[in-house]
C-alpha cells in the first residue's frame, strides 16, 4: 500500500463507545510476518472507525524478552507504516496494578488460594493421562478453607471459572462459538511468587487501556473462553468492565497448507526488507490481502485500505503466503516508486558491489537510469544488479551469455558501430536508433543482429535496459570506448569517464 493515512468513522463502534485496538507482542524475537498482518489489521480498524491504535509490549518473560527484540518489533511496524496512538505500554512495568486485580478477585469470592504441592499436581496429572482424562485442575482447593494448608505454606491464586452451562463468544471472524464451562479449569492468576500470570496480565491491561475490539490470530480464540471470566467477575465486583469484541483471525499457512514456520520461509519482517529487497508498501499491501478482500481489487493505497478495511470482509479460512505473488506485487509498487527513492534504497547495494560506486557523486546518474532500470526489476537486489555496468570500471566484466556473443563476426560489427557512432552530431536515444536502423537495413540484418553484440560490449550481459538507453546513460565517451575494447578483441584497461 501507498504511504499516508486517513480516518473514517466517528471513532465509536456499535455500543457507542471509542474503538481502541491494541497490538501485543511478545519481544523474545523478531517481528514475524503473521504478527506484522495482525498489527496492519488492528491499525486499520482502528484508522477505518476513526478510533485507537496502541501498542503493548507483552515483556514478562524476563529470560527471553531482549531489547534488541523490541527494537526489531518497533522497527520492523516504523517500515511498514504502522504508527500508534500514545507510547508504548509495557506489560512487565504493570506487575503491581495485576496483582491487586487478583487479590480484589480474591477478595470478593471469584478467586482462591491453591496450597497444592508440585508433587501433588504432578500425581494428579498423571492419574488423569491413566485415566486418558484431559489434563486439567481438579480443584482441589477451590472450596477448602485456607487454614487447612500448613502455616507458611506457599499458594498461588487460582480463578473461579464457571462449572455449569456454557460460553458463547459472537466473534466478529468466526461467528458463534462455543463451549461448555467444565472445560475451562480454574488457571493460575498469581503464582507463588506473588507475580500474574499472562491470562490476568492481558485482560487487566485491555482493561486499562480502554481496548473495546482484541484483533489478534485464532490460535488465541481458547484463550478468550479463560479469559471472558475475568472480565464478569470483575464487572461484579466493581462494575465498568465491559466485555470486548473479538476477531480471531485465521492464521497464515505455507504453500503446503501447513502452519507458516522457518521451513517455508518465514522471516521477520526485517529480512524482507534486507534480505529480499522489498518495499514497505508492497508487503503492506500483499498481507492486507491475505485473508481480507474487497472483490477482485488487488492493489490499494493506504487511503483506500483504511476506507473499506472492516472485519466483516475477513475471511474464516487460512491464507496461504506465496513468495512468487508477493515478488510479483513488488515488481508492481517499484515500477511506480519515485526514482530518488529507489536510486537512494538501491545504492548501498550497488557499493556493496562496485567499490568505485560513489553514492553522492554517482546519485543523479542512477537516479536518471531507473525509468529503465525499475521496469526489469522485481526487487532492489535486482535493481542494484541492473545498475552495475553503469559503474563498473574497465576491463569489463562479461557474463557467461554476453561472452558468447561476441563471436569474430561480432567483433568485427562492433568495429563498424564505433565508427557509425562516431560520427553521430547528437548523442540522445532517438537520433541514434535511427542511426542504428539504417545501418542495420543497409546490411540487410535485423536490427537485433547488430544490438546484441553492441549490448555484450556496453553492459557486460546478455539482457540491459533499452540499448539506446544504455548509449546515453553512459555517455558518448564511455560508450565508444567500450565498443573499441570489445571490437579489438581486448578489454582496454582504465576507468569508466562516469566514474
Amino acid at each position: 500500500m501507498a504511504s499516508g493515512s486517513a480516518t473514517v468513522g466517528n471513532g465509536a463502534d456499535g455500543a457507542g463507545r471509542q474503538v481502541v485496538t491494541r497490538f501485543a507482542p511478545s519481544p523474545t524475537g523478531f517481528l514475524h510476518i503473521g504478527g506484522a498482518r495482525t498489527a496492519l489489521f488492528n491499525w486499520l480498524f482502528a484508522r477505518h472507525h476513526g478510533g485507537k491504535a496502541l501498542l503493548r509490549i507483552e515483556d514478562t518473560d524476563k529470560a527471553r524478552s531482549t531489547d534488541a527484540a523490541i527494537d526489531a518489533i518497533i522497527d520492523g511496524l516504523d517500515w511498514l507504516g504502522i504508527d500508534f496512538d500514545g507510547e508504548p505500554v509495557f506489560q512487565s512495568r504493570r506487575a503491581d496494578r495485576h496483582a491487586e486485580v487478583a487479590h480484589k478477585l480474591l477478595v470478593g469470592g471469584h478467586a482462591y488460594k491453591c496450597f497444592a504441592t508440585a508433587e501433588e499436581l504432578e500425581a494428579m496429572r498423571a492419574e488423569q493421562r491413566a485415566n486418558k482424562k484431559p489434563l486439567r485442575y481438579d480443584g482441589r482447593w477451590r472450596d477448602r478453607d485456607p487454614a487447612e494448608a500448613p502455616e507458611g505454606a506457599p499458594y498461588v491464586v487460582r480463578l473461579k471459572t464457571p462449572t455449569d452451562g456454557e460460553t458463547t463468544i459472537e466473534d466478529a471472524v468466526q461467528g458463534a462459538v462455543t463451549v461448555r464451562n467444565v472445560e475451562i479449569d480454574d488457571y493460575i492468576l498469581l503464582r507463588s511468587d506473588g507475580t500474574p500470570t499472562y491470562m490476568l496480565a492481558v485482560v487487566v491491561d485491555d482493561h486499562d487501556m480502554g481496548v473495546t475490539h482484541v484483533i489478534r490470530g485464532d490460535d488465541h480464540l481458547n484463550n478468550a473462553f479463560r479469559q471472558l471470566p475475568i472480565y464478569r467477575a470483575m464487572q461484579d465486583i466493581e462494575g465498568g468492565w465491559e466485555e470486548p469484541v473479538y476477531a480471531h483471525i485465521p492464521l497464515i499457512h505455507g504453500a503446503d497448507g501447513a502452519k507458516l514456520s522457518k521451513r517455508h520461509g518465514a522471516m521477520g519482517v526485517d529480512a524482507y526488507r534486507d534480505e529480499l529487497g522489498l518495499l514497505p508498501e508492497a508487503v503492506a499491501n500483499y498481507l492486507l490481502r491475505l485473508g481480507w478482500g474487497h472483490g477482485d481489487q488487488e492493489i490499494f493505497t493506504r487511503d483506500e485500505a483504511v476506507a473499506l478495511f472492516d472485519l466483516p470482509a475477513v475471511g474464516k479460512s487460512p491464507s496461504r503466503f506465496d513468495f512468487k505473488k508477493l515478488a510479483n506485487m513488488n515488481g508492481l509498487y517499484m515500477r511506480d516508486a519515485d526514482d530518488a527513492r529507489l536510486a537512494d534504497l538501491a545504492a548501498p547495494r550497488i557499493a556493496a558491489l562496485v567499490p568505485q560506486f560513489d553514492p553522492v557523486r554517482h546519485r543523479d546518474l542512477l537516479i536518471a537510469a531507473m525509468p529503465s532500470l525499475k521496469a526489469r526489476a522485481k526487487n532492489l537486489d535486482e535493481l542494484a544488479a541492473g545498475a552495475l555496468f553503469l559503474f563498473r570500471g574497465r576491463p569489463l566484466p562479461l557474463d557467461e551469455k554476453a561472452a558468447a556473443l561476441l563471436t569474430d563476426e561480432a567483433r568485427a560489427l562492433l568495429a563498424d558501430i564505433h565508427a557509425e557512432l562516431n560520427d553521430a552530431p547528437q548523442w540522445l536515444a532517438e537520433p541514434l536508433e535511427e542511426r542504428m536502423k539504417a545501418m542495420a537495413e543497409a546490411r540487410e540484418l535485423g536490427l537485433g543482429k547488430l544490438a546484441q553484440p553492441l549490448r555484450a560490449a556496453l553492459t557486460g550481459q546478455a539482457t540491459s535496459p533499452g540499448i539506446f538507453d544504455v548509449l546515453v546513460l553512459l555517455g558518448r565517451d564511455e560508450s565508444l570506448a567500450r565498443i573499441a575494447a570489445q571490437a579489438s578483441g581486448v578489454a582496454a584497461a582504465g576507468a569508466p569517464a562516469n566514474l
